[in-house]
């Protein structure tokens, strides 16, 4: 295992403590909380946003951070100028700058992975702000860790809805958060599954399985608490003599019951699709077209959901 991902550690191995007896979830997981883009020109990617089905709900107290919701989806637009030059290396597109996992008690979660080598984020709440752990990911990206998702969560806290939005807004297609890609550097791909393996309890998909239009690279599943809220991580090494190397949380995979009516509902909205002989559109897959440089959207054949 890289000592670029995971720090070694003497107790790597040890037990922690009874509350992690369950060696397939280590650590209580139980899907996704939020994907955070990282932007310097919000208005363009709340844009893009809202043609993917996205509403903007709630404005955050003190930073310049806007909570976007469909369904049990949330993405968080941070344009705090920090923030924003620190996830983009001083580039313009937006990126993907962090993920939170829902998880049973984010503190004894905390613990487990720094006990096997994670990295921490030093977190810095202003007044009246939550303190979220917070480990290292790739290409500088931030994993959260989320105890407060259910009847009191993190944006009852740190949000203000925005007056007369409906706080909960139907979701386009049926559409649910389905995986994260990722792209990693050359032969990184046992590196990066022990990671997920170690620290979330991740298992790699067989080869044969495969999802979606775009059937590169590895794939793991990571599990959940509910059935429906497992997701998973596609890790895709570069194609030989490809310039950009560099590992980021490259896109986000959204499910879907029916890809061709979904696909037709964001067209309705204004969404272009990618429409060529390696990648088009079919009752499996599709893909977005690229927007603001960066971000895309792929949608996967998928009847689980849960909010």
């Amino acid at each position: 295992m890289s000592d670029f991902l995971i720090k070694p550690t003497a107790s790597a191995r040890e037990p922690l403590q009874a509350s992690f007896s369950d060696a397939s979830n280590p650590i209580g997981l139980d899907g996704v909380e939020f994907i955070e883009y990282a932007t310097g020109k919000p208005q363009a990617l709340g844009q893009v946003l809202e043609m993917m089905g996205f509403r903007p709900i709630a404005r955050h107290r003190s930073r310049e951070v806007l909570l976007y919701r469909q369904g049990g989806l949330n993405i968080v637009v941070n344009a705090h100028p920090d923030d924003a030059r620190a996830a983009n290396h001083g580039g313009e597109a937006p990126s993907i700058s962090a993920i939170a996992l829902r998880v049973r008690d984010a503190r004894a979660a905390y613990d487990y992975m720094l006990e096997r080598g994670a990295w921490a984020v030093p977190t810095h709440p202003e007044v009246m702000e939550l303190n979220i752990p917070a480990i290292h990911g790739a290409g500088g990206s931030r994993i959260y860790l989320v105890d407060r998702y259910q009847d009191f969560s993190i944006y009852d806290v740190d949000f203000v809805p925005i007056p007369t939005v409906d706080q909960h807004p139907q979701a386009t297609a049926g559409i649910h958060f389905f995986g994260i890609v990722q792209y990693i550097g050359p032969g990184r791909s046992y590196d990066w599954i022990e990671f997920y393996r170690e620290l979330l309890g991740a298992e790699p998909i067989p080869d044969e399985e495969r999802f979606g239009i775009m059937p590169k690279g590895k794939l793991l599943r990571v599990p959940a608490l509910s059935a429906t809220r497992g997701f998973l991580i596609q890790l895709v090494e570069p194609e030989p003599n490809v310039f950009d190397t560099s590992e980021r949380l490259q896109r986000i995979g959204l499910g879907v019951p029916d890809v061709l009516a979904a696909v037709r509902a964001l067209r309705g909205l204004g969404v272009e699709f990618v429409e060529t002989p390696e990648a088009h559109t079919d009752p499996r897959g599709a893909i977005t077209k690229t927007y603001l440089g960066s971000v895309v959207f792929e949608l996967v054949h998928s009847e689980a959901g849960g909010a």
